[in-house]
């Protein structure tokens, strides 16, 4: 045979050969791997098997636990239910009662009301009767009676309260006056202040007619370079050896006064003489002016003060005020201001200074537009002074206060105003505010006659018994000085004085 066709027949031999063996070896091997895991499986079975039972029996025991827990819970809710049942009952129960008593009390107020509209029905038909007869006897319908009713109500409650307010209003008058009348005694005494007179315009006397002339001048160039270089109205009149300077504002009267003396003494009269002169005036009084605001300063003890300040002080005292010097005037202001302060322990500097500079805007009133109070205020703010001071002098006029050194204030100038002497007025004013304040009270019902006396400070008004009663005077007298306050200006205070006189006569025979 051929070698290559023995080796193919060989090697399938041999690979039929061997593939039988793998097979019988594989068939072994498997046997014996089926029986090793049938053996892991059935132990694995066994022990879920154990593992199942004790998983039931635990579930079973949770189940009669939750089971037991569960019905625990249930009886509790029944409990609760049952109880709260039994409480809606009883409300119900209670609901149902109070209806019922509701019931049977809107059937007795329905009855009530019934009774009560046939009760008023019957009253109104009776009123109406009453009215009736009423205005029959007296003749007076029901709206007429009803007002005179009102009236006679009105006038007893008034006198009532007129009562009760004289009462009252006297006690604390008796108190107040005398506490004041303490203080204010004790303050005056303490300081005594001359008696001034108003300088209204300036007059200079010449050494003769000549000179007249001479001020004159050639076409009156003289006269009008003084008037142009002082500001002044030069008049020259028929009086002889006199001439009159008019001005508004008294420091430029003061300066030509003195400017017109110099040029008299000098002798040279012409228009660069006069410009020359005057402006040496002027330096003159600035420096005097200074000097006198100084001395105020020492006379009142006021410390501390801006130079500016001093100066307007000292301008003061070319200004009069109802012919009262404003200077003198604000030195005692000041002064009665400290007294008061002392008294009633409030701040005496405060109150000094204040008084001290109350009236320092009347130096700028011919400049500045406004209140002197409020100009003055501005520029003691402007020069540093304390807020005190600048409120008290803002407020001493015409305006509410809001310190106790603005009341202070306000009182040292109205007492420095009272003083008699202190000021002046012109005749016809004088005439014609004691004939305003006499016309005001007659005005009033009941008023037979007023006389104004002390210089129209004290006002003596008769009025008639039968008309005007002790407590209807007292009411009178409140109401004139009410009117006299809204519609007439004085300087200081004026007293109202209502007398009731009854005088009953008989003859024996």
């Amino acid at each position: 045979m051929d070698i290559s066709l023995i080796a193919i027949i060989v090697a399938l031999t041999a690979i039929i050969v061997g593939f039988t063996l793998g097979f019988k070896f594989h068939n072994i091997y498997s046997s014996r791997s089926i029986k090793a895991t049938k053996e892991a499986t059935e132990q694995q079975l066994a022990r879920a098997n154990s593992r199942s039972k004790e998983i039931l029996l635990e579930a079973k025991e949770e189940s009669l636990k939750v089971r037991s827990e569960t019905e625990k819970k249930i009886n509790e809710q029944r409990s609760e239910i049952q109880a709260l049942s039994n409480k809606i009952h009883a409300k119900e129960e209670s609901i149902e009662l109070k209806q019922r008593t509701l019931i049977e009390e809107e059937k007795n107020l329905s009855h009530k009301k019934n009774k009560l509209k046939s009760e008023m029905d019957s009253l109104e038909e009776n009123k109406n009767k009453i009215n009736i007869e009423l205005e029959k006897v007296s003749g007076l319908s029901l709206a007429n009676a009803k007002e005179k009713l009102f009236q006679t109500a009105e006038k007893e409650i008034e006198f009532e309260i007129s009562k009760k307010y004289r009462d009252s209003d006297l006690l604390a008058q008796d108190d107040y006056e005398q506490k004041a009348k303490m203080i204010l005694s004790e303050t005056m005494q303490r300081y005594a202040s001359e008696v001034v007179s108003e300088v209204s315009i300036s007059r200079i006397t010449l050494p003769n007619e000549d000179m007249k002339g001479r001020l004159i001048g050639r076409e009156g160039r003289n006269i009008r370079s003084i008037e142009s270089a002082t500001g002044v109205d030069v008049i020259i009149d028929e009086v002889p050896e006199t001439i009159t300077i008019s001005c508004f504002d008294p420091i430029r009267r003061e300066i030509a006064k003195l400017t017109i003396e110099e040029l008299i003494r000098d002798g040279r009269i012409n228009p660069s003489r006069v410009e020359e002169t005057m402006r040496r005036v002027k330096r003159d009084l600035d420096s005097n002016i200074k000097k006198i605001g100084q001395k105020a300063t020492f006379d009142v003890n006021v410390k501390g003060l801006h130079p500016e300040l001093i100066y307007h002080l000292g301008m003061l005292d070319y200004r009069y005020s109802y012919g009262e010097n404003v200077l003198n005037h604000s030195k005692e202001v000041g002064s009665i201001a400290g007294m008061l302060a002392s008294q009633i322990g409030a701040n005496v500097e405060i109150a000094k200074t204040a008084g001290f500079l109350h009236d320092i805007g009347k130096s700028l009133t011919h400049e500045i537009d406004g209140p002197h109070a409020i100009i003055g205020g501005d520029l003691a703010k402007k020069l540093g002074q304390n807020d005190k001071v600048v409120t008290a002098i803002k407020e001493h006029h015409d305006t509410e206060m809001t310190t106790i050194e603005s009341f202070l204030v306000a009182a040292a100038d109205a007492i420095s105003a009272a003083r008699p002497g202190a000021r002046s007025d012109s005749i016809e004013n004088y005439i014609e505010r004691l004939d305003a304040l006499e016309k005001i009270a007659l005005r009033f019902d009941g008023v037979i006659n007023v006389y104004a006396i002390q210089a129209g400070r004290e006002v003596r008004i008769l009025v008639n018994p039968e008309e005007v009663n002790d407590i209807e005077a007292s009411k009178l007298a409140r109401n004139i000085t009410k009117k006299i306050e809204e519609e007439l200006q004085y300087p200081g205070q004026i007293k109202i004085i209502v007398i009731r006189e009854s005088r009953i006569e008989e003859m024996a025979k």
